[in-house]
């Protein structure tokens, strides 16, 4: 099932980089490349998304920009309202700072920090109800594709949290497939094995809403200006979530002008 009308988005996932001041800079440095190069919103989504120290200030220094760029959260607690929890943000914090945008369920957060499906139900049900749109991140290890568990793993991770998605706010979804062996390692999964993976789970979203053929479907994983353009045209792949690349204006700026120029 192709998503090739989807408008696609990209967004640079700053992950904890870089100082404030640096911040400030590649702001800057994209803003500019955007004037001599404009991308048309309606041809291409493009956020960031900062350390939670910088989401007010990147948000402000994106203000005057010649198009909208989204600020998103990396992360919101699994604690709803406001409250005796030190050092949680919450949805409506988030909402609050005019923040509207969230990722959830980065490998890294699975991994590294323990986020176990119930705790991203949480996050996700908080993050909805507040009326923020989730960037759903999904992938499976290397181990597990080597092993033929890949679209398993994926749809298993999707299925997950349609307990807590009320049918009206699959809307509010961004799914972000990334490959966990090739996040940060220079490998990037063939744009074929990416389509492929794409198609199944937009396949796997039919069959649980019906906004399942026009919700966007990112690629993540060691995106760069060389493989973007071959990702982009890929019909079930409508956007990137980009690490590294996004801390480099020039970079960034070729990924989304690929996939504008190219959907």
């Amino acid at each position: 099932m192709s998503g090739s009308t989807i408008t696609p988005w990209v967004v640079g996932n700053w992950k904890m980089n870089p100082m404030q001041a640096d911040a400030q800079q590649l702001i800057q440095n994209f803003k500019g490349l955007l004037d001599i190069t404009p991308i048309e919103s309606a041809k291409c989504h493009i956020g960031v998304a900062p350390v939670t120290l910088a989401l007010t200030t990147v948000q402000s220094v994106l203000s005057d920009s010649n198009r909208e760029i989204y600020t998103v959260a990396q992360d919101v607690s699994r604690i709803a309202g406001t409250g005796a929890y030190t050092g949680e943000v919450s949805a409506e914090l988030l909402k609050d700072s005019q923040i509207d945008y969230v990722l959830v369920g980065h490998s890294e957060r699975r991994e590294i920090f323990g986020e176990t499906a119930q705790i991203l139900n949480e996050k996700i049900k908080n993050a909805l109800n507040a009326g923020l749109t989730v960037i759903y991140c999904v992938g499976e290890s290397l181990e597990q594709r080597e092993s033929g568990q890949a679209e398993q793993v994926v749809l298993q991770q999707i299925c997950d949290i349609a307990t807590v998605v009320e049918a009206e706010q699959w809307h509010n979804i961004v799914i972000a497939y990334e490959p966990i062996w090739a996040i940060g390692t220079g490998k990037t999964a063939s744009p074929d094995d990416a389509q492929t993976m794409h198609a199944q789970i937009r396949e796997g979203l039919s069959q649980i809403t019906a906004y399942g053929k026009s919700m966007a479907i990112l690629y993540g994983g060691s995106v760069k200006p060389e493989n973007a353009v071959e990702l982009a045209a890929c019909s079930d792949i409508n956007g990137a979530l980009v690490g590294g690349a996004s801390l480099n204006a020039e970079s960034f700026h070729k990924i989304a002008l690929a996939f504008a120029n190219t959907k």
